[in-house]
């Protein structure tokens, strides 16, 4: 698993000291506001090996995402693939960040840099983004990295049990020429 580095974030390989941190984010209702029920220790430990393994196998995935300031965990970034479940296919980007994180621009910057790597190192001619009609701080972020979203490719995930949390928003970015 490479390592990225920006002016002021580590993306790297998981380690056991960020499985407390990473079970109290998705403890966190704030957190999970837009992702649906909170998450045991349990649960996050194997989402965790669960990245790690399809990182490891694809070459691309989901890095823990640390302060180079301080060294602490401040969240996750990465690219993962669509499931097949979902109506339409590709390479998604995405971030999830502890609370102390927000507001500080480092999922723009994290996501800048996982871009990067998905057009330049793996190779991707498109990187897409999801997220529920309701999360607008995300949808921001997408805009501030150059996706764009067309209204016709909104949907309904059909992961997600009817409710808030059902309608979501997709953005695209092409890879540069």
């Amino acid at each position: 698993m490479p390592e990225l580095r920006t002016d002021r974030l580590l993306l790297r390989r998981w380690r056991e000291s960020d499985l407390e941190p990473w079970a109290a984010m998705n403890a966190d209702p704030e957190v999970r506001e837009h992702l649906g029920e909170l998450l045991t220790r349990e649960q996050s430990d194997a989402v965790v090996a669960s990245m790690q393994a399809a990182f490891d196998e694809r070459g691309f995935g989901w890095w823990a995402l640390e302060s180079r300031q301080t060294g602490d965990f401040i969240g996750r970034v990465g690219l993962d693939e669509v499931g097949a479940d979902m109506p339409f296919a590709g390479v998604d980007i995405g971030w999830r960040l502890r609370r102390s994180a927000w507001g500080h621009g480092y999922a723009t910057e994290a996501a800048l840099a996982c871009l990067a790597f998905g057009f330049k190192t793996v190779g991707l001619p498109e990187v897409i983004a999801s997220t529920t009609v309701t999360n607008v701080r995300s949808q921001a972020v997408m805009r501030r990295i150059g996706m764009t979203r067309d209204p016709a490719d909104d949907f309904e995930d059909p992961s997600v049990p009817e409710g808030p949390l059902r309608r979501c928003v997709l953005y695209r970015l092409a890879a540069p020429l």
